[in-house]
């Protein structure tokens, strides 16, 4: 058993989901261009999960287990505006560029990073539909110190309403280690939204 630990995070990346459901024609999963959302520093990730023993014949019988949407915290430099409020939702007057802070149309998007491990490795992750919070915003008086201020986000992801062709079953993420032995492809993991029918083998040899 080889032992590495995670020490670099990159890569940070999106794409607005298009079509989520399971119409045969005009459907299925689509989504958008990728594009950057800032320079990321850390990222955690919590998942709700519950479970209740039941008990029969006074011993316990069965464990039922739920699996509810993951939470996602991004530590990140200070997004663009426009990329800001494409992510919560908000308006752009693309005359000037301002953001107009008014009534939100939040859509889902799908979110991509890569953690590198202490082997030099990498794990490559895209989490396939998801929906941003408004993050809260700080920023102090500057002295002769160095502090400074940067931006935390929030993603809670779920599961995609569309039914993979290769697993029969909705996902909430595609995750792979990019190890000397790995057998997948991840050349273009980031080009567009790696899905589980977009997954391929590499090339022999």
């Amino acid at each position: 058993m080889k032992i590495t630990e995670f020490r670099g995070v990159d890569n940070l990346v999106a794409a607005e989901v298009l079509t989520d459901d399971n119409e045969s024609v005009g459907g299925g999963y689509t989504t958008g261009e990728v594009f950057p959302i800032a320079g990321v520093a850390e990222i955690s990730k919590t998942t709700e999960t519950s479970s209740e023993t039941k008990y029969y014949d006074n011993i316990p019988a069965i464990v039922m287990n739920s699996e509810g949407s993951d939470e996602i915290t991004l530590t990140c430099s200070v997004p663009d505006l426009a990329t800001y409020a494409k992510l919560v939702g908000k308006t752009i007057d693309t005359t000037t560029g301002a953001m107009i802070d008014g009534e939100r149309d939040p859509k889902y998007y799908a979110l991509g990073y890569r953690f590198k491990r202490t082997d030099g490795t990498y794990r490559y992750v895209w989490r396939l539909k998801g929906m941003f919070a408004i993050p809260d915003e700080t920023s102090a008086t500057e002295d002769d110190g160095t502090d400074t201020n940067n931006m935390e986000l929030t993603y809670t992801g779920i599961s995609t309403t569309h039914r993979f062709t290769k697993t029969s079953k909705p996902a909430k993420a595609v995750v792979v280690d990019d190890t000397p032995e790995s057998k997948c492809d991840v050349s273009e993991f980031f080009s567009a939204v790696t899905d589980p029918d977009k997954l391929t083998a590499k090339s022999a040899g």
